[in-house]
């Protein structure tokens, strides 16, 4: 059973999917956004944009964009987190807080044993940039040079300087430091770089992307990427599947049309562009991130999360409340994930589909 409020006050299940129904069925150009949800919850979240040709958004689009548009310009080397723990006996970390978008890296990479093809060696790790003290954990060595993100492009381009035996404006300790980083890269068999675009601008992955091509040349390395909050990773994949596209996709036109600029959901919404809204955060209930207080507003959000303003229904949380599907980071693959504390709080497309069954007949299907 779900709960719900309008403006904050108690309202009958029923007739939230009603009103819910109203909103959007009314819109001229509602768009769906936030998509913090599993598989199934993104896949009815863009089918409903689709039929009310409207737009769909991610909340970490930005973040998607940081690898994606790499990915599009110039181009990535990738592997899956098990091809990395098993080959690589280099490995080097960028940028702070690692660990708290994935915590299982270390684990996950068994980053304190040898790699499995090169068991006479130890692992050797690197990390530009961690935060203090992230740097310290048990049974791994790991040789750090201090950098923020501001400073992360310029000192990737002077590893790759020093990779490809060019001079750098550089001397004393840190060039000796930064000598030291790119021999070891050199020397790597097989070698992998880790990150997050959540932490990292697009300008650093593509620096870091130019120095795994360089390092490419006479040794194999290749990256590891942590994808961003709020099932981002799932949500990419999905619109692929189904539209061709990520997100920041619209429909308004009858098919599918990708412009990250136009089809954001912050700026439809500031813009006046979009007259509705269907915001998705079934993980932690993330708010949106848009200034305009009179839009029509439909929240789907677990418990604890319920917005003030709008329409709120309680959704619950995947993989916590029920069972769902989801682009594991330890396998770069769709798992199953078996709720660990099952409830009676319906999914995001459980609630969708309700939502969906109440249109009007003049709503297209």
């Amino acid at each position: 059973m779900s709960n719900a409020t309008l403006d904050g006050a108690p309202i009958a299940i029923e007739d939230a999917y009603r009103h819910a129904a109203k909103i959007l069925g009314g819109a001229k150009f509602p768009v769906v956004a936030g998509l913090a949800t599993d598989a199934a919850g993104a896949r009815a979240a863009i089918l409903l944009a689709e039929r009310l040709r409207g737009a769909y958004d991610h909340l970490a689009s930005h973040e998607i964009f940081n690898d994606l548009d790499v990915t599009r310009s110039f181009g990535m080397f990738i592997t899956t987190p098990a091809e990395a723990r098993a080959r690589a006996d280099v490995v080097l970390l960028v940028g702070p807080g690692l660990t708290e978008h994935w915590p299982a890296l270390f684990a996950r990479l068994a980053l304190g044993e040898p790699a499995r093809f090169n068991d006479a060696a130890p692992r050797k790790v690197l990390w530009l940039g961690p935060k203090r003290n992230e740097a310290k954990v048990d049974g791994v060595e790991i040789e750090t040079i201090a950098a923020t993100p501001q400073t992360l492009p310029g000192l990737l381009a002077a590893i790759r300087a020093r990779v490809g035996g060019r001079p750098i404006a550089l001397n004393g300790a840190a060039a000796k430091k930064i000598d030291a980083y790119a021999a070891t890269l050199k020397a790597a068999r097989f070698g992998a770089v880790v990150w997050s675009a959540s932490v990292i601008d697009g300008l650093t992955v593509e620096a870091l992307q130019g120095l795994v091509t360089d390092l490419n040349v006479a040794t194999r390395f290749t990256g590891v990427p942590i994808g961003a909050r709020g099932g981002a990773s799932s949500v990419v994949q999905i619109g692929g599947w189904m539209t061709g596209f990520p997100p920041r996709t619209g429909f308004g036109r009858g098919y599918p049309e990708h412009d990250p600029w136009q089809f954001d959901a912050r700026r439809l919404v500031d813009s006046g562009e979009a007259d509705a809204a269907l915001w998705i955060s079934s993980h932690d209930g993330e708010a949106p991130g848009w200034t305009r207080s009179d839009l029509p507003l439909i929240t789907l959000a677990p418990k604890g999360a319920g917005a003030a303003r709008g329409l709120y229904i309680e959704v619950g949380r995947p993989g916590e409340t029920h069972d769902a599907v989801e682009l594991a980071q330890e396998t770069s693959s769709f798992v199953l994930r078996r709720a660990k504390a099952p409830s009676e709080a319906p999914s995001v497309a459980e609630v969708i589909d309700a939502i969906s069954a109440r249109f009007s007949e003049d709503v297209p299907c």
